[in-house]
């Protein structure tokens, strides 16, 4: 009688009774396989779903978007808002020099598509708005920040008390560069007196 050993496993044979031996190193190489194989399917971080971070992440993500407003973008189904800045909503006029209203909205959306103009954008998260927009700084491929660049253009207001964009404002109002060129209703104070036209593209 042969000395078991615990490398050695039987299967059934096929086409006659008894068993045969199953050598130890081809099962390894199996098992190899399949963990490398399960390991690179696996989503990568900067790819997962932003509608399912928690607040306060820090993944990032990368893709194409599609541009909803002028602080606003779509990646794949994930709305993200853009952190810092706050752009005139679609549906919101301004006043040029001369007091004549224009669509400074829709101006300000045409600028951020024209500007991203189909790259991808690489987005650092920080959590998600009311909304549950995920709010994030956002750069293009070579490392330019979009939010600082609609801030610095006149297409949006820098926004919040951690805002980093403030000087970037100062120069766009200096300069008289997009809304800066007349007068205009802060963002959020245009949508405080249109609140419910505004939030029920949210419902």
């Amino acid at each position: 009688m042969s000395e078991w050993s615990p490398y050695r496993s039987t299967r059934p044979s096929l086409g006659r009774t008894g068993t045969a031996p199953v050598g130890f190193r081809p099962l390894v190489l199996v098992l190899i396989l399949a963990c490398a194989l399960a390991f690179n399917i696996r989503p990568h971080p900067a790819f997962a779903p932003a509608s399912v971070l928690p607040a306060g992440s820090h993944a990032n993500l990368i893709g194409k978007v599609w541009i909803i407003d002028g602080d606003t973008v779509d990646m794949s189904g994930t709305r993200i808002r853009l952190l810092g800045i706050d752009a005139p909503e679609s549906a919101q006029s301004c006043y040029d020099a001369d007091n004549r209203p224009w669509l400074c909205g829709r101006a300000a959306t045409r600028a951020v598509k024209d500007h991203i103009a189909g790259q991808r954008l690489a987005c650092e998260t920080s959590g998600l708005d009311r909304y549950r927009r995920v709010l994030a700084f956002c750069a293009l491929p070579d490392g330019s920040d979009v939010n600082a660049w609609m801030v610095r253009e006149g297409w949006a207001l820098a926004y919040g008390y951690t805002t980093p964009y403030r000087s970037d404002e100062a120069e766009a109002k200096a300069a008289r560069r997009g809304i800066w060129i007349g007068t205009f209703m802060a963002p959020w104070d245009w949508r405080h007196h249109h609140e419910h036209a505004w939030t029920s593209t949210f419902r």
